[in-house]
């Protein structure tokens, strides 16, 4: 598989930012533009995705061949619940107040896109070891991409982030931010910065193609006059 062909480290590192589930994948958004009003919120949300992500992971890269492939989609979801429903009582548990802030979102992990989507494309066909880090990374991308969407708009919100005052009160707060049209405005300016910095990376790229091409022309040019001159000579 082509996957086996790749190093641990891309295997992670993916996640992060080459394939990373909000900015380039653009999955889990019901999570992602509902529940990121703070970054205390993206993050909890994060951290949750990931605890199912890694372990429904391993389950099901563990029995991938145990399981029929006429059920396995009924499969994992039991899988994924599972953990979702563990996930969500430790949460009413220890974490009360985030739990009351996160509603109906935490249960709502067992539909989301991109749990069911790894299972099925890629720990359903993988070892262990690459379903760990797969999950590892797409966790850690998913969680960076919440916490960086809530950060932004509980700075501008609020005047907070992770509840520390560091816009100061002569700032009027931006109500917008924290209501949907917020979160999907400051989904789509972030959108619109990676993909600027992606274009500028290709532009970048094709100018130095470019110039190589046109370095190899001169020299082969160089070389067939040389070549020319000696016979002429």
């Amino acid at each position: 598989m082509m996957s086996k062909q790749v190093s641990y480290w891309t295997e992670f590192y993916k996640g992060l930012y080459d394939q990373n589930p909000i900015f380039r994948q653009v999955l889990g958004m019901c999570p992602t533009l509902a529940v990121t009003v703070s970054g205390p919120n993206g993050l909890a949300m994060g951290l949750a995705t990931s605890f199912v992500l890694l372990f429904s992971g391993i389950v099901i890269s563990s029995l991938k061949n145990l399981i029929p492939k006429q059920v396995r989609i009924a499969a994992y979801i039991v899988v994924i619940a599972t953990f979702v429903t563990i996930v969500d009582i430790v949460m009413k548990a220890k974490f009360p107040e985030m739990s009351k802030d996160l509603g109906p979102f935490i249960p709502l992990i067992v539909v989301n896109c991109l749990i069911l989507g790894r299972a099925e494309g890629f720990s359903s066909k993988n070892n262990i070891t690459r379903s760990v880090l797969d999950g590892l990374g797409m966790g850690v991308g998913f969680t960076i991409g919440l916490t960086i969407l809530g950060g932004i708009r509980e700075i501008l919100g609020s005047r907070t982030i992770f509840g520390l005052q560091v816009l100061p009160d002569a700032f009027e707060p931006w109500v917008i931010m924290i209501l949907p049209a917020g979160a999907f405005l400051t989904l789509g300016l972030l959108f619109g910065l990676l993909n600027f910095v992606e274009l500028k990376k290709k532009t970048k790229k094709i100018k130095e193609d470019q110039q190589r091409a046109l370095a190899e022309i001169k020299k082969l040019t160089e070389s067939s006059e040389e070549d020319l001159a000696v016979k002429e000579g």
